[in-house]
C-alpha cells in the first residue's frame, strides 16, 4: 500500500470518526451540544483537523443525515415484504418509519429538522436519499399514476405524524390508528373504518 491510499484511508477514518461522535453525542445529549470543539475534544484532534473535514457542523449533521437516510432506507425496504398485499406494504412502510423516527430521534431531527444543505429531488440528490423515497414510492406506486406527488405526500404526513407525535402534540396510543387512516387514504379508499 502506497503513501497516497494509506492517507486516504487515515482520511477516511477521522471522519468516521466525528461522524461517529457527532451521532453519539447528539443521541445522549442533543444536538445543540455537538459542537466543533466538543467533537474535537471527544477525538482528540484539533479544531482545524475536523474544519479539514467538513467546512463546519452544518457539514457534520448532514453527513450524519445521509447515514440515516442509508439506515431508513433499509428498514423501509425491509418491510416491503412481497408476500403482503399492497395495503399491507404501505401499512408495514408506515410503520417501519415512524419507529425510525421514534427508535433514533437525534438521527431524524439531523435527516429532517437541522441545516445540513442536503437537497432532495434534483439532479445531485444523493443516492442514500434517493433510496429512501423509491423505497416508499415503491409501495405507492400501484395506487397513484403520478407516484412521486403521491410519495411525497405520504411522506409529509408520515413526517407530520412523527413531529407531533415526537412533541407531545398527538395521542401516542392512537398511533396505528393514524396508520390505517393514511393507508385507506393512500387505496383511495373510503369507508369507515372502526378502530
Amino acid at each position: 500500500m502506497g503513501i497516497s491510499e494509506r492517507k486516504a484511508r487515515e482520511r477516511e477514518e477521522r471522519e468516521r470518526q466525528i461522524v461517529v461522535a457527532a451521532r453519539t453525542i447528539a443521541e445522549r445529549e442533543g444536538w445543540a451540544s455537538v459542537t466543533i470543539r466538543r467533537l474535537a475534544d471527544e477525538i482528540e484532534y484539533s479544531q482545524p483537523v475536523l474544519y479539514s473535514h467538513f467546512k463546519n457542523r452544518d457539514e457534520i449533521v448532514g453527513a450524519v443525515a445521509l447515514e440515516g437516510f442509508s439506515e431508513l432506507a433499509v428498514m423501509l425496504r425491509a418491510a416491503n415484504k412481497p408476500s403482503s398485499t399492497p395495503r399491507e406494504r404501505v401499512e408495514a412502510v408506515a410503520t417501519a418509519y415512524l419507529e425510525f423516527a421514534f427508535a433514533r430521534p437525534a438521527i431524524y431531527e439531523a435527516m429532517f429538522i437541522l441545516p445540513t444543505g442536503l437537497r432532495f429531488a434534483r439532479s445531485d440528490t444523493p443516492a442514500a436519499l434517493r433510496e429512501g423515497f423509491g423505497a416508499m414510492a415503491s409501495v405507492i406506486a400501484p395506487f397513484s399514476e403520478d407516484s412521486d406527488t403521491a410519495t411525497e405526500t405520504f411522506w409529509a404526513s408520515l413526517h407530520g405524524l412523527a413531529e407531533l407525535e415526537r412533541h407531545g402534540r398527538i395521542r401516542p396510543a392512537f398511533r396505528s390508528n393514524r396508520i390505517k387512516l393514511i393507508m385507506l387514504m393512500v387505496s383511495g379508499q373510503s369507508r369507515e373504518t372502526t378502530f
